[in-house]
């Protein structure tokens, strides 16, 4: 009793040393101290340290320094099978170590510690690290954006329960510096646990390099509609190959009739109905005009003579060379027809050609418009003046480099985001913007039209993705999650969900009805610049800076392959309209076709489902059917026509000669 006594008294004490006079007086209240038994009863300064033990900070520097090196042996000496899966907690443990050790005030044993043990780290993590190594002072935790996000996102890690329950009995055991090892760990490192056998170095390794770590089971348990939408009827397709048929001459003649019949079946099979596929009523999508569905006739005539690519038949390559334009073309987007190419360029303008013999008209005025006959047929044609037709137009309104551009299906409207932190859209049939979309307050990375039309998509500096629509000034949705840039946006199929890539190496997919996020995905080592959907929308393709192509799995949101062979950032990634081949175009001046048709025939996408380690595809040269060299030409964009010829843009650089 005597020696609880002499505690309390400590504390009191303590309480009065740093003035907390009102807590104080309550806690000599509760405690029934009265200041005889205070004067009578001082305790020794050995036992005032006892009791400050148990709120001593752990701020002495080389506390850090022994606590770490004693949790990477630890590591090290593990087992085989465990050591893998128990040393991805080095990575988040040394940055709350160096963050911990700047906010006290020791930002030269931070250093320190940085320096000594960074290199024991992975490659992909090397970059963060550099950018944590200037923060020196106290002061520059709160301007951080890094270190912002390691501070209020707890660093996610899968581990199995065999692996986890030995790291805790090392973490409880009593050991100076346990303690503070335990603190960090449990504070900023969250285990999504699984039962099962460990996973082994290039498991752990193929889903590793985002900022907040692996994505958890609970980040992909939402159900996806990765389906297709069931077609709108368009009218009779058959006719009007027929008609083109005679037309064509002795061509129709010679025409396998059997090979005509089982195109028209491909479409009718278009039309039945997708159990994965979402509600037609589930996004309100915009009614077919008359105009469109002559395009979606025109469209499936085209598609009749479509060549179904593969090993034995690799893709044509019809590529446009941009010359003396190396530091200012930024971006290149081909309409969905394959006949208007839109570059865009560094001093804010836009260029639109055309790559069919048809010149880019402009609208008669007013006056020359009411004497058009609204009934006929051709009424569109009409309504533009021939006398204005060019191979070119240029468009002015942006006040800051243009980044990213996109048609509309009808190619009648293009779009285009910019520095200036807005989204512009032009009619292409005056040339001129209508609306100008101020919602970012920070550059507009990237821009995407639904396929559907009416919809889009932007990705912006502030880390938010949000859904337009043309006819409102406001965004529908925003979309907020990232930890970084939104570098990238792409629509789904079936126009009912967006995917966005990030600078926080990770990509994510979004749901347009409820805004919420629905599936995360890890896996890259850098920023993200490509991403396209598999043509039955249940892959997702994404590439970046790390000059990899990641397959994902939509179901479950699992990672099935890893594609590496590109040598710089990828920035542009399309499947054939037959869906059998991908294509990425990259800055080290390539074109790699890969066959995607082989690749997922080969995947157990059921057993991947059920299984918390799905084997991840990367024998690179097994799926890499051709590897196209330009000269000295980085690759901006890559596109398949309906006939699937491959179109490609890119800007001569001479510096690479």
């Amino acid at each position: 009793m005597e020696k609880d006594k002499s505690t309390m008294i400590a504390m009191l004490q303590l309480l009065r040393k740093y003035n907390f006079k009102e807590t104080s007086e309550l806690f000599k209240k509760e405690a029934n101290i009265d200041e005889s038994e205070i004067a009578e009863l001082k305790p020794s300064s050995t036992e005032v340290e006892s009791v400050l033990s148990a709120y001593k900070d752990d701020s002495e520097p080389t506390r850090y320094d022994k606590a770490y090196t004693e949790l990477q042996k630890f590591v090290e000496s593990s087992l085989d099978i465990y050591k893998h899966e128990m040393g991805t907690i080095l990575y988040p443990v040394l940055v709350h170590m160096y963050l911990e050790m700047v906010y006290q005030n020791h930002a030269e044993e931070a250093q320190s510690l940085l320096a000594k043990h960074s290199r024991g780290i992975e490659d992909y993590y090397q970059t963060e690290l550099n950018q944590l190594s200037q923060i020196t002072k106290r002061e520059h935790l709160a301007e951080n954006e890094l270190a912002n996000t390691f501070k209020t996102q707890q660093f996610n890690r899968r581990i199995s329960r065999d692996t986890l329950s030995i790291l805790k009995r090392f973490l409880g055991e009593e050991k100076p510096n346990n303690h503070l090892l335990m603190k960090i760990v449990s504070a900023h490192v969250n285990f999504d646990i699984y039962e099962g056998v460990a996973r082994n170095k290039n498991q752990i390794e193929a889903t590793a390099g985002s900022l907040i770590g692996e994505a958890s089971r609970t980040d992909n348990k939402a159900k996806v509609y990765y389906g297709l939408l069931k077609e709108q009827d368009v009218g009779p397709v058959t006719i009007a190959t027929e008609d083109e048929d005679e037309e064509v001459g002795t061509d129709g003649d010679y025409r396998p009739k059997k090979k005509k019949t089982k195109k028209d079946n491909i479409f009718s099979k278009k039309t039945k109905s997708d159990p994965n596929a979402p509600s037609s009523t589930r996004m309100p999508l915009p009614n077919l005009r008359d105009i469109d569905k002559i395009e979606k006739r025109k469209a499936m005539k085209e598609a009749l003579k479509r060549v179904t690519l593969g090993p034995d038949s690799l893709p044509s390559i019809c590529f446009y060379t941009l010359m003396n334009s190396v530091n200012t073309a930024i971006c290149a987007e081909v309409s969905e027809d394959s006949s208007l190419l839109s570059v865009g360029f560094s001093d804010s303008t836009i260029k639109v050609w055309s790559l069919v013999p048809q010149k880019l008209k402009k609208m008669k005025d007013a006056e020359q418009l009411a004497d058009v006959l609204c009934e006929s047929d051709d009424v569109l044609v009409r309504m533009m003046d021939d006398k204005t037709a060019e191979t070119v137009r240029t468009l002015y309104g942006h006040s800051g480099p243009t980044y990213s551009l996109s048609f509309s299906p009808d190619k009648s409207i293009l779009l285009s985001s910019s520095e200036d932190g807005t989204v512009r859209l032009w009619s292409l049939h005056t040339w001129t913007c209508l609306v100008c979309y101020k919602g970012h307050i920070f550059p507009v990375w990237s821009v995407k039209f639904s396929p559907h039309g009416y919809y889009f998509a932007t990705g912006s500096h502030d880390k938010t993705a949000r859904l337009w629509a043309t006819d409102s000034h406001q965004p529908l949705r925003v979309f907020a999650g990232h930890h970084a840039d939104v570098d990238v946006v792409q629509f789904h199929p079936n126009s009912n969900y967006i995917a966005s890539g990030s600078s926080d190496n990770t990509v994510r997919l979004w749901d347009c009805t409820t805004g919420g996020q629905v599936r995360l995905m890890t896996g890259h080592k850098n920023s993200i610049y490509a991403l396209t959907f598999s043509m039955d929308g249940r892959v997702l393709a994404s590439a970046g800076c790390d000059g990899r192509v990641l397959l994902h799995d939509l179901a479950q949101g699992h990672l099935i392959a890893a594609l590496s062979s590109h040598t710089a950032g990828v920035y542009s990634l399309t499947f054939s309209r037959d869906g059998n081949l991908l294509v990425s175009g990259s800055l080290d001046c390539s074109i790699k076709v890969w066959d995607y048709i082989k690749l997922y025939d080969e995947l157990n996408v059921e057993d991947a489902n059920v299984s918390h380690n799905p084997d991840v595809k990367t024998c690179t040269d097994t799926y890499l059917l051709r590897s196209y060299g330009t000269k000295s030409t980085p690759v901006l964009t890559t596109h398949f026509s309906r006939r699937n010829l491959m179109l490609a843009i890119g800007k001569f650089d001479a510096n690479l000669s």
